[in-house]
């Protein structure tokens, strides 16, 4: 028989899902979101992918992860028989009190203790007043409130995507970035300027199309890394997957009527993150 199984989704594996998954043995939950497969056009933005997602599981000691595919034949699966197949053998299940699993989501604690295994429910965890949640961070950072976010989540929230060659633009004004293109599934913040951290160093990034740029402007959003002097040796090369944790928001994006005055709001950004420096924004 496994000891403590810890059940749920765990987007973001915040201080409230920690209060769950801490202790536990095994951890169950879904590659995919549930609501991507019952309800496709109300599927929400991840704060994380499902490798981050099991990586931060396993963080909290969790030493065996089972993630299952939710596919249609899945949903469709009778809570009795779920619990039968995944769950029956657990010591003890720990859930959140809003878990539920089974066809029409009819399987609860109430269930699995009529089937003769014993759960325990978490409380919710609080932060602000109110109750943490994924829905919570994800309207959080929609809104730009980074640090409301980070209080969540026990951490700053982070971007991953793959790093590709940018147009040398921002070189050309002094300003070389990292370009990186985030992850689809991933929830987006506002289009502004940013305090981060990459490979341990603070940086600005830009997210959005670089408006001013007209015709050599993005197509789509891309997160554009600056960092005070040399990139840190052990940044990603393009092709390579980079992390960048988005500590503060700025100032929203902004099409400039120059490159001067464009230039000017990017020396500003740079002293807003290093302070007042003599090499930003020299080529």
């Amino acid at each position: 028989m496994r000891g403590v199984v810890a059940a749920g989704f765990f987007d973001g594996v915040h201080l409230g899902h920690r209060g769950i998954l801490d202790g536990a043995d095994c951890a169950l939950t879904f590659r995919n979101h549930p609501i991507a497969v019952l309800h496709p056009d109300l599927a929400p933005p991840l704060l994380m992918s499902y490798e981050e997602r099991e990586a931060a599981i396993r963080s909290c000691g969790v030493k065996e992860v089972v993630a299952l595919d939710f596919t249609p034949a899945l949903a469709a699966t009778s809570a009795e028989e779920f619990a039968r197949k995944w769950l029956a053998d657990a010591a003890t299940v720990r859930c959140g009190g809003n878990w539920r699993f089974g066809a029409g989501g009819r399987g609860d604690a109430n269930l699995l203790r009529a089937m003769g295994v014993h759960v325990e429910v978490a409380p919710y965890s609080m932060f602000g007043g109110s109750r943490i949640s994924s829905t919570r961070i994800r309207e959080a950072i929609a809104e730009g409130d980074m640090p409301l976010a980070a209080g969540m989540l026990g951490r700053p929230w982070t971007v991953t995507g793959e790093v590709f060659p940018g147009k040398g633009l921002g070189r050309g004004l002094g300003f070389p970035t990292l370009n990186i293109r985030p992850d689809a599934a991933l929830q987006r913040p506002p289009r502004g300027v940013y305090e981060v951290e990459m490979c341990s160093r603070r940086a600005v990034a830009n997210w959005g199309v670089a408006p001013t740029m007209g015709g050599d402007a993005w197509r789509e959003g891309v997160l554009e890394v600056h960092f005070d002097g040399a990139p840190p040796s052990d940044a990603p090369a393009p092709g390579g997957r980079a992390k960048v944790a988005i500590l503060r928001f700025i100032r929203p994006e902004r099409r400039f009527d120059s490159v001067d005055e464009l230039k000017a709001a990017m020396a500003a950004d740079c002293a807003a993150v290093f302070g007042i420096m003599t090499n930003c924004g020299r080529p």
